[in-house]
């Protein structure tokens, strides 16, 4: 089975068929366009989004009226970054943006990928965070730049 496009996403359609097999896909497969998974009972999908849309934890690939296929993003290990100040907040996206290291922002948190070395960092600075599984809502991006 080849899906070129997304139904729809669990948290909008208006009804699910009674049976829901699972894609578990790191958040990184999320902005890869043409890919192969496999469902949590065993079925191989090819993947070839028509459209340039990056996948989301709960978007149905496939569904009749009794099966649907849903992706599930796994958690990702990361620094729930807490600042307690605006200073706080500077200091460290700076530091951040100077590693060319992706966040995310949610509800007054920063989310960044884990890494040693920003925990450490995150250390010497005082700045309060706490390492922690979690789905994140959308890929970290890593954008590309150039010193000129």
């Amino acid at each position: 089975m080849i899906i070129e496009t997304i139904v729809g996403n669990i948290r909008t359609l208006s009804s699910l068929p009674p049976h829901i097999e699972r894609v578990y896909m790191p958040s990184d497969d999320l902005v890869k366009r043409i890919q192969r998974v496999v469902t949590d009972h065993g079925r191989e999908i090819g993947i070839r989004l028509k459209e340039a849309k990056e996948l989301v934890d709960g978007d149905v690939l496939w569904m009749d009226d009794n099966n649907a296929i849903v992706v599930s993003v796994l958690p990702d290990d990361l620094l729930v970054i807490q600042p307690v100040s605006m200073k706080q907040m500077g200091e460290i996206a700076h530091q951040l943006g100077n590693r060319h290291l992706p966040a995310q922002f949610e509800e007054g948190e920063m989310l960044v990928q884990y890494d040693y070395l920003v925990e450490e960092l995150l250390q010497q600075l005082a700045i309060p965070y706490k390492r922690e599984k979690r789905k994140v809502k959308q890929a970290f991006r890593h954008i590309g730049h150039r010193h000129d």
